[in-house]
């Protein structure tokens, strides 16, 4: 399984990002996608996650209403659209696909590169 992330750059806060997974390897509409994100010296957190189908997703408290997260199986992508971005949101944002929509990235069995996100206040 190969998963390439992009999309990520500068910003100033305020604005927008998109970012975006595309995966290959094995059959992508059958496995939860999520995004998880790294600052410098701090752990790596669960940003959104979505289920096989799209039908269900997660956020955490700080991007919820900020972000959308989407997926097009027939394209075997992923999004995360990130709007009114905060210098707090600067990290490298990681996608992975995992079985289960949970919030722990034990629960995800493959890793993308990370694309890096900076948002200048």
């Amino acid at each position: 399984v190969q998963l390439q992330a992009c999309g990520g750059g500068l910003v100033q806060g305020g604005g927008a990002l998109r970012l975006s997974c595309a995966a290959s390897g094995r059959t992508f509409s059958r496995y939860v996608m999520a995004w998880f994100r790294q600052a410098p010296g701090k752990e790596r957190e669960f940003v959104a996650g979505i289920n096989w189908s799209g039908s269900s997703t997660a956020y955490a408290d700080s991007v919820e209403g900020r972000f959308t997260i989407s997926r097009d199986n027939a394209k075997n992508t992923m999004s995360l659209q990130m709007n009114s971005l905060k210098p707090e949101d600067t990290a490298v944002y990681y996608c992975a696909e995992g079985r289960r929509l949970l919030p722990f990235h034990d629960e995800y069995d493959y890793w993308g590169q990370g694309t890096q996100v900076t948002v200048s206040s």
